[in-house]
């Protein structure tokens, strides 16, 4: 966040690719409605996947988008940094118990066994008897977050902004 002191109006002045803050996150700042059209186009994607829109949500929230190779414009490309997929996986679990529980599990049921709040709770906190991660929903979400980096980048490209956005990656 930035304070703006000098009214609404001064907040127009700013160019997308301005640094308001420093940082290799700033490059996300300036692509904010580019991954709005990305997140509204991908959305058949996501429906078709095993995940809800509300795993996805998380999915998405647990990564971090890099671009890798950002002073070679040739090898340079967004990639998803999924390191903190498997501590949301138990999450992901809750919020599946709790739509078939309701009746409304949407995406492909992966035939999860539904053993109500309490054993979500002992999921959550590691003490359900799955004895661990899904190493197969983590490789699913992994996949599509990549393809979603995929999508934004060639999106970045379509619009003529990659390079600027590259660029200020690098600073």
């Amino acid at each position: 966040m930035f304070c703006n002191r000098a009214g609404p109006r001064a907040r127009e002045t700013l160019k997308p690719a301005t640094v308001v803050s420093g940082g290799m996150t700033d490059w996300t700042d300036s692509i904010v409605g580019d991954r709005m059209t990305v997140d509204r186009e991908f959305n058949d994607r996501v429906q078709s996947s095993e995940f809800s829109s509300q795993e996805w949500g998380l999915i998405m929230t647990a990564t971090e988008l890099d671009i890798e190779h950002a002073d070679d414009p040739e090898r340079a490309r967004i990639v998803a940094d999924t390191e903190k997929l498997p501590q949301i996986m138990p999450e992901l679990e809750n919020v599946r118990s709790q739509m078939s529980q309701m009746g409304g599990a949407s995406g492909n049921d992966t035939g999860s066994s539904g053993g109500g709040i309490v054993d979500s709770l002992k999921g959550a906190l590691g003490l359900g008897g799955g004895g661990g991660v899904d190493q197969d929903r983590v490789d699913a979400a992994e996949e599509l977050t990549q393809a979603y980096a995929d999508a934004l980048q060639s999106h970045l490209e379509s619009k003529n902004k990659w390079d600027q956005v590259r660029i200020a990656y690098r600073e």
